[in-house]
């Protein structure tokens, strides 16, 4: 389902759930072990997902700070686009025969 096609009143709900996981990750940090990134993480997709706005300003922010950005997408990003890029990668090096068009 892409953006347009959910309804608004739950994209609006997805959206404030986010904000509050990411104002909820700081509390949740001092708290022993690592669970404040995983709902940092959990926000900042919600928000991505619901928001243009966000989207820009989040690509800005990735174009600005470039070491950063590998970082962030790989850890946003879903294991069959992981799975892909290392299929492109193998492939740009040789290692495995390019597919027939």
């Amino acid at each position: 389902m892409t953006q347009n096609e959910r309804p608004p009143i739950r994209r609006m709900v997805e959206l404030v759930t986010g904000f509050v996981l990411i104002a909820l990750s700081p509390i949740l940090g001092v708290i022993p072990g690592p669970g404040g990134i995983f709902v940092f993480a959990a926000g900042l997709w919600l928000v991505l997902r619901n928001s243009c706005k966000a989207r820009r300003l989040f690509v800005r922010h990735k174009r600005r700070w470039p070491r950063v950005e590998a970082f962030v997408d790989k850890a946003l990003q879903r294991k069959s686009a992981l799975r892909r890029h290392r299929l492109e990668k193998s492939r740009a090096e040789g290692r495995i025969a390019q597919p027939a068009r």
